[in-house]
């Protein structure tokens, strides 16, 4: 099946290794996720109406061609209409700023359901939200103010597109392009918001600058949850998890490592190798930036800077950091699509493939392989993060693979 999509097996452009820590969940970083913050985010957002598990799909020919025991792709591009997983994030966290807020200036408590179902509409068209994004965050938080009833203001570098663009401001938001690329957005976003007295909802965390990221990395468990859920007692024995600044990697991770101790999986990190941050942080042994000099086809990790607090996460839980080439994106995406992967035909973005092509790249490479200790009973999951979320160019990858 590989031979038909793949002209040449995809390849490793780079590696790191780490000593994960083994054992329960360190209370330490509970100031990063508690199994109350979570819980708290996942009973919110499976109130909220429409609200669906999305289906975890067996790629069993994926498996069988790898030798592995099964491969599992968790299939996020219907998510709550928006596309992708990212409609977990955002909007939980402009929900729970509105209703944070509130609370403080009317001096009683504000719920979640209070905001969402618009019994304090008068006060929240007062507040505007904003962050910078490659496009899925900025649509969820859009989404979420819509829900919320306040303003929303995105910022997006040069590089988004504008069918995504265009999403975000169906979506109520005033969408502002500006030069350079996506840390610059969030660094411009920041000083915007500190100039105009606007709240920043940002999936990034930096210096000084961490509740609202840890209120999205929250909303996202909810994807873990469901994945174990539904998996019982044969949980996965691998996790192949796509990183752009590291918050969904860390938000997994750390329910998976709240969820089952020393049972939990092996994390190993995918990221662009023109956008590689995590892997250079993991071999400095501490956040580092990269230069953006190139821009990944898969434009929603494409972040030359590490999330701090999910970095706080990502060293101690991940043993593996690997980066991969734009390459075999569109192959892959095409094997998706045509349900050659097994598991039916699936609608799988740029993002969405980069854990299919990491994990046929180490299968094919002996050491790599046996190093993550990939077998005949190995289970794998792989992040299926978006669908189609800009159709004009989702079209044409395929097409051109």
């Amino acid at each position: 099946m590989l031979k038909d999509y793949f002209t040449t097996a995809p390849a490793i452009c780079a590696e790191a290794a780490r000593t994960a820590e083994i054992g329960p969940y360190p209370s330490e970083l509970n100031a990063v996720l508690s199994p109350e913050v979570t819980a708290r985010a996942q009973q919110a957002i499976r109130n909220w109406p429409d609200y669906a598990a999305t289906p975890l799909r067996s790629l069993d020919g994926l498996a069988g061609d790898l030798g592995l025991g099964a491969v599992l792709y968790k299939d996020e591009s219907a998510r709550f209409g928006l596309g992708s997983f990212k409609a977990l994030g955002g909007a939980y966290a402009v929900l729970h700023l509105l209703a944070g807020k509130l609370s403080e200036e009317l001096s009683r408590e504000v719920s979640l359901e209070d905001i969402r179902e618009g019994r304090y509409a008068a006060q929240a068209k007062a507040v505007t939200v904003c962050t910078a994004t490659d496009g899925n965050h900025g649509r969820s938080v859009a989404w979420g103010a819509r829900l919320a009833g306040c303003r929303c203001r995105i910022y997006i570098h040069k590089e988004v597109s504008e069918g995504r663009k265009r999403a975000m401001e169906e979506l109520g938001a005033r969408v502002v392009r500006v030069e350079g690329d996506y840390d610059h957005s969030v660094h411009f976003c920041a000083e915007e918001a500190a100039a105009n007295g606007w709240f920043v909802v940002s999936d990034t965390s930096y210096e000084g600058y961490s509740d609202m990221p840890q209120q999205v990395m929250a909303g996202y468990s909810l994807m873990a949850a469901e994945i174990l859920d539904v998996c019982g007692e044969a949980p996965p024995t691998h996790v192949f998890v796509q990183a752009g600044v590291g918050g969904l990697a860390a938000a997994v991770c750390a329910q998976m490592w709240m969820a089952l101790g020393a049972r939990r999986p092996r994390f190993v990190i995918v990221e662009p190798e023109h956008a590689a941050c995590l892997l250079a942080s993991a071999r400095a042994g501490g956040p580092r930036r990269v230069q953006i000099t190139e821009e990944t086809l898969m434009a929603g990790l494409s972040c030359g800077e590490v999330s701090l607090l999910a970095w706080e996460v990502l060293a101690r839980g991940v043993s593996d950091y690997l980066s991969i080439s734009d390459a075999a994106v569109a192959p892959a995406m095409r094997m998706m699509a045509e349900g050659a992967a097994g598991g039916g035909r699936i609608e799988a973005g740029e993002c969405s493939v980069s854990g299919v092509v990491a994990l046929i790249a180490v299968c094919e490479n002996p050491e790599l392989r046996a190093r993550i200790g990939l077998d005949e009973t190995s289970r794998v999951l792989l992040l299926g993060s978006e669908g189609a979320t800009d159709p004009e160019i989702y079209r044409s990858l395929i097409e051109a693979a």
